[in-house]
């Protein structure tokens, strides 16, 4: 089939010969086995000791570095070309000089005056001005309608296997006529790390979409990090807030100014608006500014401090209540003593720049102990404890001093942490009253809002929102399971509804050794925007479990969350919103409410096609209205230009795999807790199938030659993608999945950002004993820590003699051979024999020799979140697993390989075939 004229364009790496055609070099590369790497310094006579002395050298994962055929050439993929770490995206506010130019879209390539322009104005946090020269892009004498699109480059599945290098690819680029911006700004449009589309061309009408079978949605994360100071978003400080009168939207690079600049039209619903007059006014300096410079019109994202008639109240100030369960099961496990050490020690860490702050404690067993804290230098010092035994009506037992200033009783909340461990460390209490006080605390904190943190060790069993020991065995695996998925009691929905509305939020802190139903409980963070965090069977006494959970509970505490937040997605006419999907309350049709904004969520939002855009580009726009936890209300804005096209092949060719499949992680999950967990497993399979034979019928001409399986370079992951969901821990068929786990899963599912997602779905792993020289070493130029590549999941890619890092983000697994050399376990655990190794959840030793130090470096690395764009508090446990050794380790750690056979699922060859022999009949 004749691919349709246009392609990516010329950018770093893509105007490589292999797509359509590949290159003959590659072809013979393709053909000849690799070659053993030239062993070079050091590192070389390392890998040599390690793989050698075994089998011989040359046949690991990493042998010719990169251990297997590049993706492209053979793969027919993506032309070779390094891995994308991130996305070669100018920083706000950077020189995009040593950027790669991208395409026209997410940016133009780089004129050079502008470079020098730009750098000047690096520190201002402003783009190019208007009066520059234009950077060089596609004639401008050709039709605005008729810009070259991304090229199809059709590659066959069965023939080129798929290659783990495909999932770092970045998505396809967003092609847009010359011109569509007011100013020609590198960052006019949205970097896919905020707001990314499933399709980067949108077809005009809905039949055209339905023809495709591709989903339309945006897979929005308004943060890019925990903490405001890494994420160098623009803030508009003049409260000079221009919007559109009938659709709200708000102005952004691809409006158009009228009338010698006094009106601009809406890219939304094309009303023409008056320019405000304060709008190319410098109001520090007290002179006319230059327009040009504005960021809202040179930024795709900006932030805007709103003026006084966004506030329906004062800004409301920080609060967090705790509610720790103080029963038998939280103080023998040392729940109780670590968490009122990690408060204690994170008090200099909660944001407090408005010196408003505040925080409550309630401990909680079979009664409610409120506890009150007088301010620092008050004649009665000592915090008194008040017990509540009424669980029915609680009530709060003193007016005042049970929800404190951080800033004027610090020394008496010092205090109280110190001794709170004390007053309950006899108790025989196994009772625990979670709903009860999730009432009482709901009734402290409602009048201003905030945040209720929920650390519990048990199940809750009396007072309000009771729960019972409900999880039986016999029913895992089977159709009855999603029973067990569903909430157990109506309170946890109709209680969060109710806290949705008074601006608190829940956020679950889940340590139980025993049942303790997460699928209840998850409900309370699910509607009011929090988050739900599990950690099975902890233990204090084990110094892994209780360093993961300060770490983690640290960040939580310092985290940089919004407040009282909406998120209303606008677009251009003829686009609406249909579907919103993430934890948050659905306020009205369009308007997502949050009582608390975290930073470490993706929401995704589905877009229905109503008539027919008429339009070459078409607009979408986030806005997220909120209150910073330091006291003042924002709005940040994120703006992204689409292509439209009338033609199926350029939708397919600009088709994100990996927004697609974090559209479909949330569709499952849906489904999962609404009709079960088979029904959700097949209408991914079926789904994918639906996907293949439209683009065989379609355009694909209908034809299967020989026994292949046609599919566009950009979706080769798709299929694989969707076999690793369905093998996921949240929708795996099998008995051996307790309930609680499975519930934690599909939170995660549903609410972790994409880069996180595809790697919880399909987890990386590297090859250790023959990583090349520079992985696991700072990089001269810029400090960071390179990583091997990365290996497909298969067992296949894993030689007895070798040691493999496996990282789904949530857990991590250091795989030792059953041949592993002597030589190599002494360098990396500092024991002489493979048998004395401690396997299990552990922290890598450190060993003085530049090998173990590399392999800390990349276990470490592995777990930066910030360098792939997101912010995270998860740490990762690490465990050590023998593959001669403790079975059900070993078996745990196997379910990560996801191309391979396990359990009662299947591997990705034969489930490439059922595919093909599905999409031929």
């Amino acid at each position: 089939m004749a691919a349709p004229q246009g392609g990516y364009p010329p950018q770093g790496g893509y105007d490589l010969p292999g797509y359509g055609s590949p290159d003959p070099a590659l072809q013979q590369q393709s053909a000849t086995p690799p070659q053993p790497a030239p062993a070079t310094g050091a590192g070389g006579k390392k890998k040599r000791a390690y793989a050698g002395e075994a089998f011989g050298f040359g046949s690991g994962a990493n042998a010719a570095l990169g251990g297997q055929p590049p993706a492209g050439g053979a793969y027919g993929a993506y032309p070779p070309q390094p891995p994308v770490a991130g996305y070669q995206q100018p920083a706000f506010g950077a020189d995009p000089a040593p950027m790669q130019p991208v395409a026209q879209g997410y940016g133009a390539p780089v004129d050079p005056t502008v470079t020098q322009m730009t750098q000047q104005f690096g520190g201002m946090g402003v783009s190019e001005p208007h009066h520059m020269p234009p950077a060089p892009m596609q004639p401008a004498a050709q039709p605005q309608r008729h810009v070259q699109l991304n090229q199809l480059y059709p590659t066959d599945l069965i023939s080129q296997p798929f290659n783990v290098a495909e999932l770092e690819y970045p998505p396809p680029p967003i092609v847009l006529p010359p011109q569509s911006s007011v100013f020609e700004s590198t960052t006019a449009n949205c970097p896919p790390k905020y707001m990314r589309s499933t399709l980067n061309a949108v077809p005009t009408n809905n039949s055209l979409l339905k023809k495709s079978k591709l989903p339309f949605a945006l897979v929005i994360q308004p943060y890019g990090a925990l903490h405001d100071a890494e994420d160098p978003i623009p803030v508009i400080p003049d409260q000079v807030i221009s919007r559109c009168r009938r659709c709200r939207s708000y102005i952004n690079p691809f409006v158009t100014f009228l009338d010698h600049g006094h009106r601009w039209r809406c890219n939304m619903c094309n009303l023409t608006n008056d320019v405000p007059q304060a709008f190319d006014w410098d109001a520090t300096q007290q002179k006319p500014a230059d327009r040009s410079l504005r960021a809202d019109l040179n930024y795709s994202m900006v932030e805007f401090v709103a003026p006084q008639e966004y506030m329906v109240r004062p800004p409301q100030p920080l609060v967090y209540l705790f509610l720790i369960d103080v029963s038998y099961a939280s103080v023998t496990s040392g729940l109780l003593a670590t968490s009122a050490r990690c408060i204690l020690e994170s008090l200099d860490r909660i944001p407090n720049a408005d010196r408003r702050t505040r925080l409550g404690f309630i401990a909680v067993d079979s009664s409610l102990h409120y506890f009150s804290i007088p301010r620092d230098g008050s004649p009665s010092s000592d915090p008194r404890m008040l017990v509540i035994s009424d669980l029915e009506e609680p009530f709060l037992p003193i007016p005042g001093d049970l929800l404190v200033t951080l800033s004027e009783c610090r020394e008496n909340i010092e205090t109280f942490l110190n001794k709170l461990q004390e007053m309950f460390q006899n108790t025989q209490n196994n009772s625990c009253a979670m709903g009860s006080a999730l009432r009482a605390g709901y009734k402290l904190i409602s009048p201003v809002g905030g945040k209720m943190t929920v650390l519990s060790a048990s199940l809750p069993n009396v007072g309000h929102g009771a729960l019972t020991m409900r999880e039986d065995k016999k029913v895992l695996g089977t159709s009855k399971e999603s029973a067990l998925l569903q909430t157990a009691n109506a309170f946890y929905k109709s209680f969060a509804v109710e806290c949705s509305k008074a601006q608190v939020s829940v956020d679950m802190f889940l340590f139980s050794s025993q049942y303790q139903d997460v699928a209840s409980l998850s409900c309370l963070p699910r509607y009011t925007g929090g988050q739900t965090y599990f950690y099975p069977g902890w233990n204090a006494a084990r110094p892994e479990d209780a360093i993961k959970f300060a770490r983690e509970f640290s960040e939580y505490l310092s985290s940089e969350i919004g407040l009282e937040a909406v998120l209303r997605v606008r677009a251009t006419t003829g686009l609406r919103m249909s579907t919103f999907y993430g934890n948050f309350f659905n306020r009205s049709s369009d308007l997502c409410a949050f009582p608390a904004f975290p930073r470490d969520q993706a929401y995704v939002v589905e877009v229905a096609i109503d008539e027919t855009v008429a339009k070459p580009v078409v607009c979408l726009q986030a806005a997220v209205l909120h209150t910073t936890c330091n006291g003042e209300r924002r709005i940040r804005v994120i703006t992204v230009a689409l292509p439209t096209t009338t033609n199926l092949a350029d939708i397919y060719a600009s088709a994100d795999q990996q927004a697609i499949a974090t559209f479909f992680s949330h569709k499952a999950v849906e489904r999962a807790l609404s009709s079960g967990l088979e029904p959700a497993r097949e209408a991914l399979q079926t789904k994918i199938i639906e996907l293949l034979s439209t683009y065989r019928k379609e355009l694909a001409g209908g034809s299967v030659s020989g026994s292949g399986l046609q599919f566009p370079a950009n979706l080769r992951g798709l299929p694989v993608l969707f076999l690793a969901l369905i093998k996921n821990l949240g929708l795996r068929k099998s008995a051996q999945i307790p309930t609680d786990m499975r519930s934690a899963a599909l939170c995660l599912l549903s609410t972790l950002p994409l880069p996180l997602l595809i790697q919880y779905i399909y987890p990386r792993m590297y090859s250790l004993h023959d990583m090349p020289d520079n992985a696991g070493v700072p990089d001269e130029q810029t400090g960071e820590i390179a990583l091997p590549p990365t290996v497909n999941l298969s067992s296949g890619r894993i030689a007895s003699y070798g040691l493999y890092l496996i990282d789904d983000g949530q857990t991590q697994f250091l795989w030792v051979g059953r041949d592993a050399v002597p030589q190599l376990i002494d360098d990396v655990f500092g024991v002489p024999d493979r048998n004395q190794l401690r396997v299990g959840k552990t922290t890598l030793p450190v060993v003085e020799n530049e090998f173990n130090q590399r392999v800390r470096a990349v276990i470490e690395k592995s777990r930066d979140h910030r360098s792939k764009g997101v912010g995270s508090m998860i740490v990762p446990h690490l465990y050590v697993v023998r593959e001669d050794g403790e079975p059900g380790l070993r078996l745990w750690a196997q379910t990560m390989l996801v191309e391979d056979r396990a359990d009662q699922s299947v591997s990705l060859d034969q489930w490439m075939t059922t595919l093909r022999e599905k999409v031929v009949q």
